[in-house]
């Protein structure tokens, strides 16, 4: 079970560094942490922690049941002595950072050991740390790519019973990068979310070099606010040791302009503080973004002791990950598959293909159910202001109406646009952008990417942008 550590230590070892209240032995032997109590075992600390949408007070006799020889809680609630038994009982002042610093401390710090890179933006994170990957890996050195899609080591996609989160929560990750150093893993590069980052996942790892890439709509009610999701991705620079920033991006540099590490720039024609000779400009990469990422990825590689002029080159060579512009063609019709999913992102790929193509764009997509509403209407707004064609379909709608998203998402297009129509089956709104779509157009189909899934109510059914529309592209009468 991930939730394991190196081996046994004594709670003591644990607490000796920590601020608590301790009732009960502190003598016990302990050898994992989890806040599930469905993975508690023998010999196990439950953090009791209150969650968004459950107690874990209320799994305090099944996770004693289960094994666990100490409970943790920072809070005024507190299991009563009978259901007890003899298991410690410790509170401290907040449980979340304490599941962070113990989880560490039960793997040895596995993070103090390798180079941690973690990358943090509205967009781009996935692509970015796999060019981070690639480029290591091009130059002889074991690196860990841990994000949205999975965990990468050495390019090979591992299959670890682990959650589907784009930053793992403590009790995973730091296990996770225990296996990294037995592996012999140089780095390890992950994707640094705002959740994770608000949620103290990342609050005692080591992490060497934190990169900003942009700030744009996303997961503003997740969070409360515009100024608490900004205040998340902020924290990544109290936490990294060297920084490594967009300069184009404005929210960035507020971010951390009054921060005191040491700080690396980059843009469109800047890597790593240097220009870009033309000659050496990532020309090959499709659309403006992914060769701001790449040139972000190259800042990496300089701060790593690498020169950037010597890096360069090797960006002809990167691949994207997948979902993230994933390209099939036949008969002179190109489908895009691209997980873009805010505002900003949706604007910068169509913006981009639109600019290099010669036939018309034909845009699918949706918004998901129970987040940002408030982005719907410009998303609609942007699909409609580049694209020829707009289908506007479900993406996952978990416990909403699929109609209702849509309609949200229509009142960004004016409710007037002869080009925008409504098609709420996902399947059968790519095969009409695929059967309608003439030699020369481009179809993107935005919103879930590399996701082979789609979530309807609490249902989880099977589904693939990439399959549906390569089906439909084979189907397709000349």
């Amino acid at each position: 079970m991930f939730g394991k550590g190196r081996g046994l230590l004594l709670l003591s070892e644990i607490l000796k560094d920590w601020p608590c209240t301790v009732t009960g032995s502190i003598g016990v032997c302990i050898r994992g942490i989890t806040e599930r109590s469905g993975n508690v075992d023998d010999e196990y600390i439950f953090v009791a922690r209150k969650g968004a949408c459950d107690d874990g007070f209320l799994h305090v006799q099944e996770a004693i049941e289960r094994g666990a020889t100490v409970i943790v809680v920072d809070r005024n609630t507190y299991p009563c002595p009978e259901m007890l038994n003899g298991v410690t009982l410790v509170t401290v002042p907040d449980s979340r950072r304490f599941l962070s610093y113990a989880s560490a401390k039960l793997a040895g710090n596995p993070s103090e050991l390798m180079t941690i890179i973690a990358v943090t933006g509205t967009n781009g994170k996935t692509t970015v740390t796999h060019f981070i990957g690639q480029l290591l890996a091009m130059l002889g050195k074991k690196a860990t790519v841990i994000g949205t899609t999975g965990i990468f080591m050495d390019g090979n996609k591992m299959t670890f019973s682990l959650p589907e989160m784009t930053t793992l929560p403590a009790e995973f990750l730091h296990p996770l990068l225990k296996r990294c150093v037995d592996a012999g893993m140089d780095y390890v590069v992950m994707e640094a979310s705002s959740l994770g980052l608000s949620t103290s996942r990342l609050d005692h790892c080591d992490i060497d070099i934190g990169v900003f890439l942009n700030i744009g709509v996303d997961h503003y009610e997740e969070h409360g606010s515009k100024e608490a999701y900004i205040e998340a991705k902020k924290k990544l620079a109290t936490l990294a040791n060297t920084l490594v920033v967009n300069s184009e991006d404005h929210q960035c540099m507020e971010l951390v302009k009054s921060s005191e590490r040491p700080i690396c720039y980059f843009n469109e024609m800047t890597v790593a503080n240097r220009t870009v000779p033309v000659g050496l400009y990532p020309h090959d990469l499709p659309g403006r973004h992914n060769r701001m990422n790449a040139l972000a990825a190259v800042s990496v590689l300089s701060l790593l002791g690498y020169d950037s002029m010597n890096i360069l080159p090797l960006c002809s060579r990167l691949t994207l990950p997948e979902g993230r512009l994933q390209k099939i063609t036949k008969a002179g019709v190109t489908v895009f598959i691209d997980y873009a999913h805010t505002p900003d992102a949706l604007q910068t790929v169509l913006a981009s293909l639109s600019a290099e193509l010669n036939g018309g764009l034909i845009t699918v997509f949706g918004c998901g159910g129970d987040r940002d509403h408030g982005k719907r209407p410009l998303m609609g707004d942007v699909a409609e202001t580049y694209s020829s064609k707009v289908i506007i379909t479900s993406d996952n709608p978990r416990n909403e109406d699929p109609l209702t998203i849509i309609q949200e998402i229509l009142s960004g297009t004016a409710g007037k646009s002869k080009k925008v129509t409504v098609e709420p089956d996902r399947r059968a709104a790519i095969e009409r952008a695929v059967h309608e779509a003439e030699s020369g157009d481009v179809v993107v189909i935005a919103g879930k990417g590399h996701e082979k899934t789609q979530q309807v109510g609490n249902e989880l059914l099977l589904f693939s942008d990439y399959e549906i529309a390569e089906i439909a592209l084979r189907e397709k009468k000349q």
